[in-house]
């Protein structure tokens, strides 16, 4: 592993701790705000993607039969991974949120000191493998001869 690849798998586990670093500025703090919503929004769902990132990557984006973009599947790869990343960090707060509520024990800082900790040890997982691409045979037509 590259310095490079190793300082990028770390920055949604730093920006979570950045983020419970920023709690301790007064409560009204434009900074503690950005810094705790930006790790919401993203950290999380960042170093879920970042495992799956050769799987997703295995098969290219199938576009429209005409394609004026020469850059479609890129385009649309990009996208893919913005959203997945903003989705499953919405749906990973949400799920410790709730489950802190259900607990009893919901605060907002043991939600990003929980995320912070996932996100941690998301960022240690090895990525997952691609698999192959199926191989597809051609069939021969119903009710003929092999």
């Amino acid at each position: 592993m590259t310095p490079q690849e190793l300082v990028v798998r770390m920055l949604p586990p730093f920006g979570g701790w950045l983020a419970l670093a920023a709690l301790a500025l007064p409560g009204g703090s434009p900074l503690r705000g950005a810094a705790v919503v930006l790790f919401l929004a993203a950290g999380p769902g960042a170093a879920m993607v970042r495992v799956c990132a050769p799987a997703l990557g295995a098969r290219p984006a199938e576009g429209p039969v005409e394609r004026r973009d020469p850059h479609f599947a890129r385009h649309s790869d990009l996208l893919e991974r913005l959203m997945l990343t903003l989705f499953l960090s919405i749906g990973a707060v949400m799920l410790v949120a709730t489950v802190l509520i259900a607990t009893h024990t919901f605060s907002a800082q043991r939600v990003l000191l929980t995320l912070t900790l996932l996100t941690t040890l998301a960022a240690f997982c090895p990525p997952l493998r691609a698999s192959p691409p199926p191989r597809t045979t051609p069939k021969a037509p119903k009710g003929s001869a092999p």
